[in-house]
């Protein structure tokens, strides 16, 4: 299993009320996180890519942001997380070239994940007027498979649409090497799994809460995958799943810095934008607040597989139970409500002691899949 870092640009309204500045202070921040991670031995960083979801994400333009991160970092493979291909919202050729052009900054370490948006919220910005979510469905449909083609033949074919077209063009800058960047689908519910399985995609597993909840998916993604028909020219067999991490020295110190770093309100964040996503039970709607996670609390969310918290050698029991249970993947998003100084201490100690154990091969998943092709 390898291991990744999620970053979204969280800012919530207790900080940006406290300093002015916090904004771009956490934007920083969040680069100085991924820099990190990619010295203490991480294989991916994913930046999201939202619009309009005050204080939950404010990284709207993430091809900038990790066109930073290109020059930034040395080896880390570098993710949209995503990319958002839908006409209305991206003229899909403009991110054909965001991606090539990404490719060659990092020199082969793009990951192209590409999705339909977080929410009704943010969809009907750009659409207004849309009754159905699943119309965003069927723009990515007819969307996703066109990109190979605009990547690999010389001068593209073209495209007749119900939602964009173009006619024959050369799309430069091709992607950097034979191939073209791994492709993941951002999936919101578990049946986009086998979805994506059958388009030789790989999934990033947002939606995923549990470990538990991590086994039939990936159980129905795998099934899928085995006989896909790729769209792209490869098939990109990867499961990337998200939990929160807070690692430290002792367990009673991630349990206090776990306390303070404001988790009930990026949970209620999530649900109150993500309203394509599976509501567990006792999730508030918005704005009625998941109360303030007492020590009590958070010692009963890491018995429930539900984030990853303690020192060092349980943080490795933890992500092995995610390796059991079939991720590929194990993407941390580390809490912006807890200083820069205890999220850079996680990521050191993470990288010291538990990718180590579990990740021991240094050619990156989504290399081999793409020389192979």
């Amino acid at each position: 299993m390898e291991f990744g870092l999620f970053v979204q640009g969280y800012v919530p309204a207790a900080r940006a009320k406290a300093d002015p500045g916090a904004e771009h202070k956490a934007l920083i921040e969040e680069t100085e996180y991924v820099i990190q991670a990619d010295k203490s031995g991480f294989k991916y960083a994913w930046a999201s890519e939202h619009h309009f979801l005050e204080e939950y994400s404010h990284i709207s333009a993430n091809d900038v942001y990790l066109g930073y991160l290109a020059h930034a970092t040395d080896r880390i493979h570098l993710g949209s997380g995503i990319f958002n291909p839908l006409a209305p919202v991206n003229h899909p050729v403009k991110v054909a070239e965001k991606v090539a052009m990404m490719d060659h900054l990092s020199e082969g370490r793009f990951e192209f994940g590409s999705g339909r948006g977080a929410g009704s919220h943010e969809i009907l910005g750009f659409m207004p007027g849309i009754t159905d979510m699943n119309h965003t469905k069927d723009l990515w449909e007819e969307t996703i498979a066109e990109f190979p083609k605009m990547w690999l033949q010389d001068e593209y074919v073209g495209f007749q649409g119900k939602s964009w077209s173009l006619p024959p063009r050369k799309i430069l800058p091709k992607p950097y090497g034979k191939s073209h960047p791994a492709m993941w689908y951002a999936a919101g519910s578990p049946s986009s799994y086998a979805m994506a399985g059958k388009k030789g995609l790989g999934v990033l597993g947002f939606s995923v809460q549990k470990v538990s909840d991590m086994e039939w998916v990936v159980e129905s993604y795998k099934t899928a995958v085995k006989d896909a028909e790729p769209i792209g020219d490869f098939v990109n067999d990867n499961v990337m799943v998200t939990s929160t991490a807070i690692c430290a020295e002792t367990h009673a110190k991630a349990v206090e810095i776990a306390v303070g770093g404001g988790l009930n309100y990026l949970q209620s964040l999530l649900f109150r934008y993500h309203d394509t996503f599976p509501r567990p039970e006792g999730i508030p709607e918005w704005p009625e607040l998941l109360p303030e996670y007492s020590e009590e609390i958070i010692e009963l969310l890491i018995a429930e597989e539900l984030m990853i918290c303690g020192d060092p050698d349980e943080v490795l029991a933890q992500c092995r139970r995610w390796e059991r249970a079939g991720a590929d993947q194990l993407s941390f998003g580390m809490p912006i409500g807890i200083s820069p100084e205890d999220t850079i201490n996680s990521i050191k100690l993470i990288g010291e002691h538990v990718i180590p154990k579990i990740d021991t091969d240094p050619v990156h998943r989504t290399t081999r899949f793409r020389d192979a092709a």
